[in-house]
Protein backbone atom coordinates (compact mmCIF):
# COMPACT_ATOMS: atom_id res chain seq x y z
CA UNK A 1 0.00 0.00 0.00
CA UNK A 2 2.44 2.65 0.81
CA UNK A 3 4.45 1.71 -2.92
CA UNK A 4 1.14 2.39 -4.11
CA UNK A 5 1.22 5.62 -2.66
CA UNK A 6 4.26 6.75 -3.05
CA UNK A 7 4.62 5.85 -6.97
CA UNK A 8 0.76 7.52 -6.66
CA UNK A 9 2.94 11.13 -5.84
CA UNK A 10 5.67 10.75 -7.75
CA UNK A 11 3.50 10.05 -10.58
CA UNK A 12 1.28 13.36 -9.99
CA UNK A 13 4.34 15.46 -9.27
CA UNK A 14 5.43 14.05 -12.58
CA UNK A 15 2.51 14.93 -14.59
CA UNK A 16 2.94 18.40 -12.36
CA UNK A 17 6.16 19.04 -13.71
CA UNK A 18 5.21 17.97 -17.29
CA UNK A 19 2.33 20.90 -17.00
CA UNK A 20 4.57 23.36 -15.55
CA UNK A 21 7.47 22.51 -18.93
CA UNK A 22 4.43 22.59 -21.87
CA UNK A 23 3.44 26.54 -19.94
CA UNK A 24 7.14 26.99 -20.65
CA UNK A 25 7.26 29.10 -23.57
CA UNK A 26 10.43 27.48 -25.57
CA UNK A 27 11.47 24.19 -23.81
CA UNK A 28 14.44 24.27 -21.27
CA UNK A 29 17.41 23.07 -23.55
CA UNK A 30 15.65 22.66 -26.88
CA UNK A 31 17.47 25.94 -28.66
CA UNK A 32 21.16 26.54 -28.79
CA UNK A 33 20.44 30.27 -28.96
CA UNK A 34 19.08 30.64 -25.47
CA UNK A 35 21.23 30.73 -22.72
CA UNK A 36 20.09 27.63 -20.59
CA UNK A 37 23.05 27.06 -18.54
CA UNK A 38 21.98 30.38 -16.58
CA UNK A 39 18.57 28.81 -16.09
CA UNK A 40 19.84 25.80 -14.88
CA UNK A 41 22.95 27.56 -12.88
CA UNK A 42 19.84 30.20 -11.07
CA UNK A 43 17.62 27.12 -10.95
CA UNK A 44 20.21 25.14 -8.89
CA UNK A 45 20.90 28.39 -6.53
CA UNK A 46 17.71 28.51 -5.63
CA UNK A 47 16.26 25.45 -4.66
CA UNK A 48 15.38 26.48 -1.17
CA UNK A 49 12.81 28.84 -1.64
CA UNK A 50 10.15 26.40 -2.99
CA UNK A 51 6.65 26.80 -2.21
CA UNK A 52 6.86 30.80 -1.55
CA UNK A 53 4.65 33.34 -2.64
CA UNK A 54 5.80 36.18 -4.78
CA UNK A 55 3.46 39.34 -5.81
CA UNK A 56 4.16 41.23 -8.85
CA UNK A 57 3.00 44.53 -10.13
CA UNK A 58 3.84 46.54 -12.79
CA UNK A 59 1.70 48.83 -16.09
CA UNK A 60 2.33 45.69 -18.41
CA UNK A 61 -1.07 45.22 -19.91
CA UNK A 62 -2.26 43.43 -22.98
CA UNK A 63 0.63 41.44 -24.82
CA UNK A 64 2.87 42.91 -22.70
CA UNK A 65 1.11 41.04 -19.96
CA UNK A 66 1.42 38.04 -21.97
CA UNK A 67 5.44 38.54 -22.55
CA UNK A 68 6.16 39.19 -19.48
CA UNK A 69 4.08 36.01 -17.76
CA UNK A 70 6.34 34.38 -20.54
CA UNK A 71 9.21 34.83 -18.86
CA UNK A 72 8.07 34.83 -14.88
CA UNK A 73 6.89 30.73 -15.80
CA UNK A 74 10.87 30.53 -15.99
CA UNK A 75 11.23 31.89 -12.61
CA UNK A 76 8.45 29.39 -11.46
CA UNK A 77 10.01 27.03 -13.02
CA UNK A 78 13.10 27.10 -11.76
CA UNK A 79 12.51 28.36 -7.78
CA UNK A 80 9.40 26.11 -7.17
CA UNK A 81 7.67 29.74 -6.42
CA UNK A 82 4.18 31.12 -6.97
CA UNK A 83 5.13 34.20 -9.19
CA UNK A 84 2.06 36.30 -10.21
CA UNK A 85 1.85 39.33 -12.46
CA UNK A 86 -1.30 41.94 -12.05
CA UNK A 87 -1.26 45.00 -13.26
CA UNK A 88 -4.35 47.99 -13.33
CA UNK A 89 -5.13 50.85 -15.90
CA UNK A 90 -4.33 53.55 -13.51
CA UNK A 91 -1.05 51.46 -12.21
CA UNK A 92 0.97 54.81 -11.45
CA UNK A 93 -1.62 55.91 -8.43
CA UNK A 94 -2.59 52.23 -7.50
CA UNK A 95 1.14 51.91 -6.75
CA UNK A 96 1.31 54.58 -4.44
CA UNK A 97 -2.02 54.26 -2.66
CA UNK A 98 -0.95 50.61 -1.84
CA UNK A 99 2.58 51.06 -0.62
CA UNK A 100 0.47 53.91 1.34
CA UNK A 101 -2.12 51.56 2.92
CA UNK A 102 0.54 48.90 3.75
CA UNK A 103 -0.13 46.39 0.83
CA UNK A 104 2.56 46.51 -1.38
CA UNK A 105 3.26 44.01 -3.89
CA UNK A 106 6.34 42.26 -3.23
CA UNK A 107 7.83 43.83 -6.47
CA UNK A 108 6.85 46.74 -7.93
CA UNK A 109 7.42 47.30 -11.90
CA UNK A 110 8.32 51.15 -12.56
CA UNK A 111 8.36 53.06 -15.97
CA UNK A 112 9.71 56.42 -14.21
CA UNK A 113 12.20 57.27 -12.46
CA UNK A 114 10.40 60.23 -10.95
CA UNK A 115 7.99 57.74 -9.45
CA UNK A 116 10.98 55.18 -8.34
CA UNK A 117 12.68 58.16 -6.48
CA UNK A 118 8.82 59.26 -4.48
CA UNK A 119 8.55 55.97 -3.73
CA UNK A 120 12.27 55.52 -2.53
CA UNK A 121 12.08 59.46 -0.74
CA UNK A 122 9.28 57.54 1.12
CA UNK A 123 10.68 54.80 2.61
CA UNK A 124 8.74 52.42 0.68
CA UNK A 125 11.59 50.83 -1.33
CA UNK A 126 14.15 47.69 0.18
CA UNK A 127 17.83 49.00 -0.97
CA UNK A 128 19.04 46.21 -3.31
CA UNK A 129 22.26 46.87 -2.73
CA UNK A 130 25.65 48.28 -4.16
CA UNK A 131 26.10 44.98 -5.65
CA UNK A 132 23.71 45.00 -7.47
CA UNK A 133 24.19 48.58 -8.86
CA UNK A 134 28.14 47.30 -9.68
CA UNK A 135 26.72 44.36 -11.32
CA UNK A 136 24.62 46.59 -13.47
CA UNK A 137 28.00 48.97 -13.69
CA UNK A 138 29.40 45.74 -15.22
CA UNK A 139 27.01 44.20 -17.87
CA UNK A 140 25.07 46.66 -18.95
CA UNK A 141 25.59 49.39 -22.04
CA UNK A 142 25.94 52.56 -20.43
CA UNK A 143 25.65 51.24 -17.19
CA UNK A 144 26.45 53.88 -14.94
CA UNK A 145 24.02 55.77 -16.35
CA UNK A 146 21.09 53.09 -15.45
CA UNK A 147 22.82 53.37 -11.99
CA UNK A 148 22.04 56.47 -12.04
CA UNK A 149 18.42 56.37 -13.13
CA UNK A 150 17.55 53.84 -10.09
CA UNK A 151 19.86 55.69 -7.68
CA UNK A 152 17.67 57.92 -4.82
CA UNK A 153 17.60 59.14 -1.42
CA UNK A 154 16.07 56.75 0.98
CA UNK A 155 13.66 57.90 3.45
CA UNK A 156 16.78 58.65 6.17
CA UNK A 157 17.83 60.81 3.27
CA UNK A 158 20.97 58.69 2.25
CA UNK A 159 21.52 57.67 -1.55
CA UNK A 160 20.37 54.05 -2.08
CA UNK A 161 19.99 51.99 -5.02
CA UNK A 162 16.73 50.78 -5.47
CA UNK A 163 15.62 50.16 -8.75
CA UNK A 164 17.16 47.05 -11.57
CA UNK A 165 16.58 47.74 -14.79
CA UNK A 166 15.24 45.92 -17.22
CA UNK A 167 13.21 46.38 -20.36
CA UNK A 168 14.54 49.26 -22.24
CA UNK A 169 12.61 51.84 -25.01
CA UNK A 170 15.11 53.34 -28.05
CA UNK A 171 14.08 57.21 -29.10
CA UNK A 172 17.15 57.76 -31.16
CA UNK A 173 16.00 56.47 -34.50
CA UNK A 174 15.62 57.70 -38.20
CA UNK A 175 13.31 55.24 -40.16
CA UNK A 176 12.94 54.66 -43.71
CA UNK A 177 12.42 52.14 -46.92
CA UNK A 178 15.64 50.02 -47.96
CA UNK A 179 14.15 50.02 -51.43
CA UNK A 180 13.25 53.42 -51.58
CA UNK A 181 17.31 54.70 -50.66
CA UNK A 182 17.85 52.21 -53.32
CA UNK A 183 16.25 53.04 -56.64
CA UNK A 184 17.11 56.57 -55.37
CA UNK A 185 20.83 55.68 -54.69
CA UNK A 186 20.87 56.84 -51.25
CA UNK A 187 23.40 55.71 -48.51
CA UNK A 188 22.49 55.28 -44.87
CA UNK A 189 24.09 58.97 -43.27
CA UNK A 190 26.49 57.66 -40.86
CA UNK A 191 26.81 61.61 -39.22
CA UNK A 192 24.82 64.23 -39.08
CA UNK A 193 26.80 66.46 -41.37
CA UNK A 194 25.92 63.07 -44.18
CA UNK A 195 21.98 63.64 -42.66
CA UNK A 196 22.04 67.21 -43.60
CA UNK A 197 23.68 66.44 -46.75
CA UNK A 198 21.47 63.66 -47.70
CA UNK A 199 18.37 66.09 -47.29
CA UNK A 200 19.31 68.81 -49.19
CA UNK A 201 19.99 65.55 -51.94
CA UNK A 202 16.90 64.62 -51.94
CA UNK A 203 15.39 67.81 -52.52
CA UNK A 204 18.24 68.58 -55.58
CA UNK A 205 16.35 65.11 -56.67
CA UNK A 206 12.47 66.64 -56.32
CA UNK A 207 11.80 64.88 -53.49
CA UNK A 208 11.01 65.20 -49.82
CA UNK A 209 13.21 64.31 -47.13
CA UNK A 210 11.19 64.26 -43.74
CA UNK A 211 7.45 63.12 -43.01
CA UNK A 212 7.26 65.13 -39.36
CA UNK A 213 3.92 65.22 -37.59
CA UNK A 214 3.36 66.07 -33.87
CA UNK A 215 -0.91 65.78 -33.78
CA UNK A 216 -1.54 63.77 -30.83
CA UNK A 217 -4.91 65.80 -29.70
CA UNK A 218 -4.59 67.54 -25.81
CA UNK A 219 -1.04 66.00 -25.89
CA UNK A 220 0.31 67.82 -29.55
CA UNK A 221 4.07 68.86 -29.45
CA UNK A 222 5.48 66.02 -27.67
CA UNK A 223 7.14 64.23 -30.96
CA UNK A 224 9.00 67.56 -31.41
CA UNK A 225 10.14 67.56 -27.31
CA UNK A 226 12.24 63.90 -29.02
CA UNK A 227 13.97 65.75 -31.68
CA UNK A 228 15.07 68.62 -29.60
CA UNK A 229 16.37 65.51 -26.69
CA UNK A 230 18.48 64.17 -29.56
CA UNK A 231 19.90 67.38 -30.53
CA UNK A 232 20.87 68.60 -26.94
CA UNK A 233 22.57 65.12 -26.51
CA UNK A 234 24.53 65.92 -29.74
CA UNK A 235 25.41 69.17 -29.27
CA UNK A 236 25.57 69.14 -25.31
CA UNK A 237 27.57 67.08 -22.57
CA UNK A 238 25.20 64.16 -20.85
CA UNK A 239 26.08 66.79 -17.68
CA UNK A 240 24.23 69.31 -19.48
CA UNK A 241 21.66 67.42 -20.55
CA UNK A 242 20.65 66.74 -16.70
CA UNK A 243 21.21 70.43 -15.54
CA UNK A 244 18.44 71.13 -17.96
CA UNK A 245 16.26 68.42 -17.16
CA UNK A 246 16.94 69.96 -13.46
CA UNK A 247 16.13 73.79 -14.58
CA UNK A 248 19.96 74.46 -13.49
CA UNK A 249 20.30 74.94 -17.17
CA UNK A 250 17.15 77.32 -18.08
CA UNK A 251 15.44 76.60 -21.50
CA UNK A 252 16.22 80.05 -22.74
CA UNK A 253 19.99 79.21 -22.40
CA UNK A 254 22.15 79.46 -25.76
CA UNK A 255 22.77 75.30 -25.47
CA UNK A 256 19.00 74.57 -25.40
CA UNK A 257 18.07 77.14 -27.58
CA UNK A 258 20.69 75.84 -30.43
CA UNK A 259 19.64 72.37 -30.20
CA UNK A 260 15.82 73.56 -30.66
CA UNK A 261 17.31 75.60 -34.05
CA UNK A 262 18.97 71.79 -35.06
CA UNK A 263 15.31 70.68 -34.72
CA UNK A 264 14.54 73.69 -36.83
CA UNK A 265 16.82 72.82 -39.74
CA UNK A 266 14.85 70.00 -40.62
CA UNK A 267 11.21 71.39 -39.43
CA UNK A 268 11.01 74.45 -40.55
CA UNK A 269 12.33 74.02 -44.01
CA UNK A 270 9.41 74.46 -46.18
CA UNK A 271 11.10 71.97 -48.46
CA UNK A 272 12.14 69.55 -45.92
CA UNK A 273 8.66 68.46 -44.93
CA UNK A 274 5.86 66.65 -46.74
CA UNK A 275 2.97 68.94 -47.10
CA UNK A 276 5.02 72.42 -46.11
CA UNK A 277 6.00 73.51 -42.47
CA UNK A 278 2.05 74.15 -41.99
CA UNK A 279 1.60 70.52 -42.09
CA UNK A 280 4.13 69.83 -39.14
CA UNK A 281 2.06 70.58 -36.07
CA UNK A 282 -1.34 69.26 -38.01
CA UNK A 283 -0.03 66.31 -38.89
CA UNK A 284 -0.99 62.87 -36.01
CA UNK A 285 1.79 61.73 -35.17
CA UNK A 286 0.61 58.47 -36.00
CA UNK A 287 -0.13 59.22 -39.70
CA UNK A 288 3.21 60.83 -40.21
CA UNK A 289 5.04 58.29 -40.90
CA UNK A 290 2.64 56.20 -43.68
CA UNK A 291 4.22 58.87 -46.37
CA UNK A 292 7.51 56.52 -46.26
CA UNK A 293 5.30 53.69 -48.09
CA UNK A 294 3.34 56.22 -50.64
CA UNK A 295 4.34 55.22 -54.05
CA UNK A 296 6.14 57.28 -55.30
CA UNK A 297 7.09 58.17 -51.76
CA UNK A 298 5.57 61.03 -49.83
CA UNK A 299 8.90 61.69 -47.60
CA UNK A 300 12.00 58.87 -47.40
CA UNK A 301 12.99 59.59 -43.63
CA UNK A 302 10.93 59.78 -40.32
CA UNK A 303 12.25 60.61 -37.03
CA UNK A 304 10.67 58.77 -34.42
CA UNK A 305 10.97 55.57 -31.38
CA UNK A 306 11.01 52.13 -31.52
CA UNK A 307 7.25 51.90 -31.16
CA UNK A 308 6.27 53.79 -34.19
CA UNK A 309 6.47 50.05 -36.48
CA UNK A 310 2.74 49.26 -34.52
CA UNK A 311 1.50 52.44 -37.09
CA UNK A 312 3.11 51.03 -40.26
CA UNK A 313 0.61 49.21 -42.62
CA UNK A 314 0.03 45.61 -41.31
CA UNK A 315 1.84 44.25 -44.94
CA UNK A 316 4.99 45.87 -44.10
CA UNK A 317 7.58 43.74 -43.04
CA UNK A 318 10.68 44.98 -40.70
CA UNK A 319 13.87 44.71 -42.10
CA UNK A 320 12.37 44.51 -45.57
CA UNK A 321 10.00 46.94 -46.35
CA UNK A 322 11.47 49.22 -43.59
CA UNK A 323 14.31 49.83 -41.72
CA UNK A 324 16.11 51.93 -39.64
CA UNK A 325 19.30 53.67 -39.06
CA UNK A 326 20.98 55.46 -35.84
CA UNK A 327 20.07 59.31 -35.19
CA UNK A 328 23.64 60.16 -36.25
CA UNK A 329 26.02 62.39 -33.93
CA UNK A 330 28.10 65.04 -35.45
CA UNK A 331 31.45 64.30 -36.75
CA UNK A 332 32.44 67.89 -35.92
CA UNK A 333 31.77 66.95 -31.73
CA UNK A 334 33.32 63.06 -31.63
CA UNK A 335 33.84 63.67 -27.95
CA UNK A 336 30.09 63.47 -27.02
CA UNK A 337 30.39 59.59 -28.44
CA UNK A 338 27.37 57.71 -29.78
CA UNK A 339 24.29 59.04 -26.79
CA UNK A 340 21.05 57.28 -27.31
CA UNK A 341 17.68 58.51 -26.10
CA UNK A 342 15.34 56.24 -24.49
CA UNK A 343 13.65 54.88 -21.93
CA UNK A 344 12.83 52.08 -19.51
CA UNK A 345 11.50 50.09 -16.69
CA UNK A 346 12.60 49.11 -13.19
CA UNK A 347 12.22 46.25 -10.72
CA UNK A 348 11.87 47.46 -6.81
CA UNK A 349 11.44 45.45 -4.10
CA UNK A 350 8.52 47.51 -2.31
CA UNK A 351 7.68 43.98 0.64
CA UNK A 352 11.13 42.23 0.66
CA UNK A 353 11.23 38.54 1.05
CA UNK A 354 13.82 35.78 -0.43
CA UNK A 355 11.35 35.15 -2.82
CA UNK A 356 11.69 38.87 -4.15
CA UNK A 357 15.43 38.86 -3.70
CA UNK A 358 15.56 36.20 -5.92
CA UNK A 359 13.88 37.45 -8.80
CA UNK A 360 15.96 40.20 -9.18
CA UNK A 361 18.92 38.24 -9.44
CA UNK A 362 16.45 36.19 -11.69
CA UNK A 363 16.92 39.40 -13.59
CA UNK A 364 20.75 38.95 -13.84
CA UNK A 365 20.47 35.96 -15.94
CA UNK A 366 20.29 36.15 -19.64
CA UNK A 367 17.27 33.80 -20.00
CA UNK A 368 15.57 36.24 -17.86
CA UNK A 369 15.51 38.52 -21.22
CA UNK A 370 16.22 36.20 -23.80
CA UNK A 371 12.17 34.67 -23.47
CA UNK A 372 10.91 37.88 -23.90
CA UNK A 373 13.65 39.07 -26.76
CA UNK A 374 12.51 35.74 -28.86
CA UNK A 375 9.01 36.88 -29.04
CA UNK A 376 8.52 41.01 -29.82
CA UNK A 377 8.36 44.31 -28.08
CA UNK A 378 10.97 44.03 -26.01
CA UNK A 379 14.99 45.96 -26.05
CA UNK A 380 17.40 45.01 -23.39
CA UNK A 381 20.97 46.47 -22.40
CA UNK A 382 22.65 43.79 -21.20
CA UNK A 383 25.79 42.82 -22.42
CA UNK A 384 25.66 39.05 -21.63
CA UNK A 385 22.24 38.40 -24.27
CA UNK A 386 22.61 36.41 -26.90
CA UNK A 387 22.21 39.33 -29.67
CA UNK A 388 21.01 36.30 -32.22
CA UNK A 389 17.65 35.61 -29.84
CA UNK A 390 16.29 38.71 -30.99
CA UNK A 391 13.16 38.49 -32.98
CA UNK A 392 14.20 39.98 -36.06
CA UNK A 393 17.11 41.80 -37.38
CA UNK A 394 15.56 45.05 -36.49
CA UNK A 395 15.15 44.34 -33.04
CA UNK A 396 18.92 43.45 -32.93
CA UNK A 397 19.96 46.49 -34.44
CA UNK A 398 18.12 48.57 -31.44
CA UNK A 399 19.74 45.94 -28.95
CA UNK A 400 23.21 46.51 -30.26
CA UNK A 401 22.58 50.16 -30.52
CA UNK A 402 21.72 49.87 -26.16
CA UNK A 403 24.68 48.24 -25.39
CA UNK A 404 27.11 50.19 -27.30
CA UNK A 405 26.15 53.21 -26.69
CA UNK A 406 28.31 55.37 -24.80
CA UNK A 407 25.47 57.35 -22.90
CA UNK A 408 22.12 56.74 -22.56
CA UNK A 409 19.38 58.96 -21.17
CA UNK A 410 15.80 59.06 -20.17
CA UNK A 411 13.33 61.47 -22.25
CA UNK A 412 14.12 64.74 -20.57
CA UNK A 413 10.20 66.05 -20.95
CA UNK A 414 9.21 63.18 -18.72
CA UNK A 415 11.30 64.03 -15.79
CA UNK A 416 10.70 67.60 -16.13
CA UNK A 417 7.70 68.62 -13.72
CA UNK A 418 4.25 67.64 -15.15
CA UNK A 419 3.17 71.30 -16.27
CA UNK A 420 6.45 71.45 -18.49
CA UNK A 421 7.66 68.49 -19.99
CA UNK A 422 3.73 67.71 -20.63
CA UNK A 423 2.09 71.17 -21.22
CA UNK A 424 4.76 74.46 -21.28
CA UNK A 425 7.60 72.37 -23.68
CA UNK A 426 4.37 70.90 -25.99
CA UNK A 427 3.23 73.82 -26.88
CA UNK A 428 6.32 75.78 -27.00
CA UNK A 429 7.54 73.74 -29.65
CA UNK A 430 4.03 74.00 -31.59
CA UNK A 431 4.36 77.82 -31.13
CA UNK A 432 8.19 77.65 -32.56
CA UNK A 433 7.16 75.81 -35.55
CA UNK A 434 4.06 78.11 -35.70
CA UNK A 435 6.70 80.83 -36.68
CA UNK A 436 8.26 81.87 -33.16
CA UNK A 437 12.07 82.26 -33.19
CA UNK A 438 13.61 79.69 -31.19
CA UNK A 439 14.83 82.12 -28.29
CA UNK A 440 11.30 83.49 -27.52
CA UNK A 441 9.71 79.85 -27.71
CA UNK A 442 12.29 78.58 -25.36
CA UNK A 443 11.63 82.43 -23.27
CA UNK A 444 8.39 81.45 -22.77
CA UNK A 445 8.65 77.63 -21.75
CA UNK A 446 11.38 79.15 -19.04
CA UNK A 447 8.77 81.66 -17.75
CA UNK A 448 6.11 78.98 -17.38
CA UNK A 449 8.74 76.96 -15.48
CA UNK A 450 10.00 80.24 -12.92
CA UNK A 451 5.92 80.46 -12.36
CA UNK A 452 5.98 77.10 -10.43
CA UNK A 453 8.07 78.47 -7.95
Amino acid sequence: MRTSVWVGTALVALLAGAAGAQELKFPPGEDAKFNWKSFEDFKAAHADIKGQSLTLFGPWRGEDEVLFNSVLAYFNAATGVNGKYSSSENYEQQIVIDTQAGSPPNIAIIPQPGLLADLSTKGFLTPLGQENADWVKTNYGSGEDWIRYGTYKGKDGEEGYFGFPFKADLKSMVWYVPENFEEAGYEVPKTMEDLLKLTDQIVEDGGVPWCIGLGSGGATGWPATDWVEDMMLRTQTPETYDKWVSNEVKFDDPAVVGAIDEFGKFAKNEKYVAGGVAAVASTDFRDSPKGLFDIPPKCYLHHQASFVPSFFPPDKELGVDADFFYMPTYASKPELGTPVLGAGTFFAITKDSPASKAFIEFLKTPIAHEVWMAQASFLTPYKGVNLHAYANDVLKKQGELLTNATTFRFDASDQMPGKIGAGAFWTGMIDYVGGKDAKTAAGEIQKAWDGLK
